[in-house]
Order: structure tokens, then sequence, then C-alpha cells
């Protein structure tokens, strides 16, 4: 894991409130997450991904069941890897890696990977209310975005809308540096369309499948 530069590492110190938060309400909403130079650095490595081709129209289901519709979801993806990635992405990586260590010291969730994409929405697109959690599939426990949107303004429309319960959600607009998390398989959202691009990291912290093993670290 690389170490953190400093913009990571002050954000790295609100980890542990993060995870508090996290565990009492279920979920945790963190404006100016990470510093805005970072954030924006980001948004540039994710932006030249999508130039050079790197992203792909997104589909819902898993496995066999996978398909394209447009009429649930019509964002763009590109999936991180840490292998193949750019400085920004990798420390943002280790970052979430820090914060699956800490959910898992705070919280004993057995979480042992992070899995996560770059996530354009092109003007007018949107992403259906779903949950994260694929049916009969348990892996994906905790829910992470990332906004990478500067300038962003409450016109530009955007917000992930989060249901609370049967009467009650709260919208969140997607400004730059602000970070969301939340249980996944517990919160049913949505992204509420958008009049300008609209650009993030969305990521999931998972356990073990069954039958497989994994170090915890």
């Amino acid at each position: 894991m690389p170490s953190l530069a400093p913009p990571y590492q002050a954000a790295s110190t609100r980890l542990e409130e993060i995870c508090q938060t996290l565990a009492e309400q279920g979920y945790v909403i963190q404006p100016d997450f990470l510093d805005p130079g970072a954030a924006l650095a980001l948004a540039t490595e994710c932006r030249q991904l999508q130039q050079a081709g790197e992203f792909r129209p997104a589909g819902v289901g898993r496995g066999e069941n996978w398909r394209l519709r447009d009429d649930i979801r019509a964002d763009q993806i590109h999936w991180l890897d840490d292998t193949a990635c750019g400085p920004e992405q990798g420390q943002y990586l280790a970052l979430m890696a820090a914060y699956r260590q800490t959910l898992n010291r705070q919280l004993f969730l057995g979480l042992v990977e992070f899995e996560g994409h770059c996530a354009l929405y092109p003007p007018g697109s949107f992403y259906r209310r779903h949950l994260d959690q694929f049916r009969g599939v348990e892996q994906r426990q905790v829910t992470t975005i990332l906004y990478l949107n500067e300038d962003w303004q409450a016109e530009d429309g955007g917000q992930l809308r989060i249901e609370l319960d049967d009467e009650q959600s709260i919208a969140v607009p997607p400004r730059l540096g602000s970070f969301v998390s939340f249980l996944s398989a517990r919160y049913w959202h949505e992204v509420l369309p958008a009049r300008r691009d609209r650009l993030s990291i969305t990521g999931w912290l998972k356990t073990r499948p069954i039958g497989e093993v994994f170090p915890l670290s």
C-alpha cells in the first residue's frame, strides 16, 4: 500500500469519526472530506481515461443476468485497478484500504476488499432507485462515494437521493470533495438527472464470498 500524500493523510484522520457515525445511523455525509486540489487531480485522471476511450456504458445485474438498461441507468464507468492506475487513483485506493481497516477494527465487519469505479453521468442521465447489494449475493457491505464536481450549483441537479425510511429521504449534492458512505443492504437510493457532467468515484467494501478465504488486514 503506498504511503498517503498530505491531502489523503488529512482525510484519513476523519475515518474514525466517519466509522462512528456509520455505526450510529447507518450512513454518513462528509462535506469537504478530500482537499479540493486532490479532488480536482482525481477528476483530471478520470477525464483523461474518458478521453482515451476507457469508459464503458454501465449495466445492471451480474453474471449472465447483466444487461444494458438505459431506462434504469445511463452512466459510463471505468473500473479501478490498483495495478494499473494513475497516482491520484492509487492514493484514493490506499485511503479506502485505510477506511476498510478502520471499519474492521471498530465495527468487526470482516471486510476483505474494495472495488470501485469512476462514474460519469452525462447531462440528463440518471440511475433509478436501487439497492447496492445483489439479490442472493451479500458481499457488498458498505458503499462509498467521492464526488469530483467543481462549482456544483443547486440548479445543476444530479443529487443522490437516499431513502432513510418510508417517509423520509435526504438529497446530497455531488459537490467537489464530498464523501458519502452507507450500509449497502439498508438504503434504497437513486441518482437524479443532472444538467451537466457529473463525476464521482463509487465503490463498495466487501466481505469474502462464501467458501473462499482471504486474509484480513
